[in-house]
């Protein structure tokens, strides 16, 4: 499991690519890896193409970072999901806060 961060070349999207399992062992890692996102970011995407497992604490996570960076950024992507972990999302209602692809 891992956590990899990118910014475009303009600098208005911001990535977070999460690999393996998505759970509470990366908590800390998250929430570091959005920390420090500049103020000229307005989408933030998190890449779940290479994530195979997710439970209720990643939920959790996604959830606090949109809360934490909901006043600079106007625009939260989840992307490239799993069918398993969209059904997730997609119970969870999570199609309502995040724009999922």
């Amino acid at each position: 499991m891992s956590l990899n961060t990118s910014t475009s070349a303009d600098g208005t999207t911001f990535s977070i690519h999460v690999k393996g399992k998505f759970d509470f062992n990366l908590v800390q890692d998250f929430r570091l890896a959005y920390a420090n996102v500049s103020s000229d970011v307005s989408t933030v995407i998190v890449d779940l193409r290479e994530t195979e497992y997710m439970d209720s604490s990643a939920l959790g996570m996604l959830l606090n970072m949109q809360k934490l960076l909901s006043e600079k950024v106007s625009l939260f992507k989840i992307s490239n999901c799993r069918p398993q972990i969209k059904k997730i999302l997609q119970i969870s209602r999570f199609d309502k806060k995040f724009d999922i692809d």
